[in-house]
């Protein structure tokens, strides 16, 4: 779920990444959807997109900014789509790979190694609001989309200026600001909700805070630890006040790809 723009994004992406996959190898394969899900989204919000997407079995599926592919390998297992993950951080490519078995590349957003018109539909999850490379990003994904393809967000968005202290690295768009750039990149929403990050199953939180009590165990004492736990920290406390909102939504890709200097 990230396009890295700090040391502290580096951390929580990168390092922690490689540590979740350690930390699902000692505990079992059923720990890791809801370990690799964990900021990216819960079961209720996949499902969401899923079903508003219409993803069927042998739809070719793009996550972009994949993280350690939780979301793109409950995908897989759950609709029988052909997922393919792009994410900046290799130590989470690595994850994605040994976890679920997903083709991954380690690759920018916006910067995608894909050729035209190659998914029948892509989902980002949480990654629009880490770059401020927007316009490029959803320029890329609509490049790489086939005509009337379909795109699925997790955005967290800003409706006023947020108080601090702010998680680094991050671009919070105002809702309006993500509807004009996906309308600037060629694509026309189709479905809006909000997003419950709290809706998944018992169980799948259950392991999901295991996984978190062992990566703790065995490396708390770590900087990036400490660095990670703030910056997850930060987004934790702007979402509980309600000065940030998790968006869901839905679109397809409308006209011909825009290229990145007609949406910047």
């Amino acid at each position: 779920m990230s396009e890295i723009a700090s040391e502290a994004m580096e951390s929580e992406f990168g390092t922690v990444a490689g540590w979740t996959e350690e930390a699902v190898r000692a505990l079992g394969p059923e720990h890791a959807v809801p370990a690799g899900c964990r900021g990216s989204g819960s079961e209720g919000a996949l499902r969401w997109l899923a079903d508003t997407l219409a993803l069927r079995a042998g739809d070719r599926v793009l996550d972009a900014g994949a993280g350690v592919g939780g979301p793109a390998g409950w995908l897989a297992a759950d609709r029988g789509v052909r997922a393919v993950c792009v994410e900046p951080m290799a130590e989470a490519v690595h994850a994605s790979r040994a976890l679920f078995g997903l083709p991954s590349v380690v690759a920018l957003s916006q910067a995608l190694p894909l050729a035209d018109a190659s998914f029948d539909a892509a989902w980002t999850l949480g990654v629009l609001c880490t770059t401020e490379e927007k316009p490029a990003m959803l320029a890329e994904l609509a490049r790489v989309l086939v005509p009337g393809g379909r795109l699925g967000l997790l955005v967290f968005v800003a409706e006023a200026p947020l108080p601090p202290p702010l998680p680094e690295g991050n671009s919070f768009p105002s809702p309006a600001e993500v509807d004009a750039l996906l309308a600037q990149a060629g694509f026309a929403v189709t479905g809006t909700a909000d997003a419950d990050l709290g809706d998944s199953p018992p169980e799948w939180q259950r392991r999901a805070d295991a996984v978190e009590a062992e990566v703790r165990r065995r490396h708390g004492d770590h900087p990036a630890w400490a660095q990670a736990e703030e910056q997850s920290g930060r987004v934790g406390r702007l979402l509980g006040s309600g000065a940030l909102r998790p968006r869901l939504l839905t679109a397809v890709r409308s006209g011909p790809t825009a290229s990145v200097d007609q949406v910047t």
